[in-house]
């Protein structure tokens, strides 16, 4: 059994990273209810039934940021992670166009946290799928 602090273990760079994807979540929340006017204005563009969006992609982001923090379901959290961010790359695009920089309104930032949460998620599942997959000897 491993020590259950080894998940925050700041030498391991698995970890920093991991945290981190989580951590970014937070203020991705806290926007959705701190200008929910101007954040529901955008779902509105974005998504047929907007105000059930905002709140599915602010409880996807709060328990999947909270699990990728606290290392807990993390196989399971990281792509739910990465969808949210995928989803929301795709909802600026639809809504602004194609636009990459992110300080131009792009898409660039989630695209490349969302790549990291996939990062993520093959990390945790590889090693599963290896022993589920691997050759019988013969």
């Amino acid at each position: 059994m491993t020590d259950p602090l080894s998940k925050f273990d700041p030498t391991d760079g698995d970890n920093l990273i991991r945290i981190a994807a989580g951590l970014f979540m937070f203020p991705h929340v806290a926007g959705k209810f701190l200008d929910h006017a101007t954040v529901l204005g955008f779902f509105t563009k974005a998504f047929p039934a907007p105000e059930a969006f905002l709140y599915l992609a602010a409880a996807v982001e709060a328990i999947s940021g909270l699990c990728l923090v606290l290392g807990l379901y993390t196989r399971f959290a990281a792509p739910a992670a990465a969808g949210a961010l995928f989803v929301a790359a795709a909802a600026l695009w639809e809504v602004g166009g194609f636009k990459w920089v992110w300080n131009k309104g792009g898409f660039e930032y989630p695209v490349f946290w969302g790549i990291v949460c996939l990062a993520i998620a093959l990390k945790e599942w590889m090693p599963l799928l290896r022993a589920r997959f691997a050759p019988k000897p013969a």
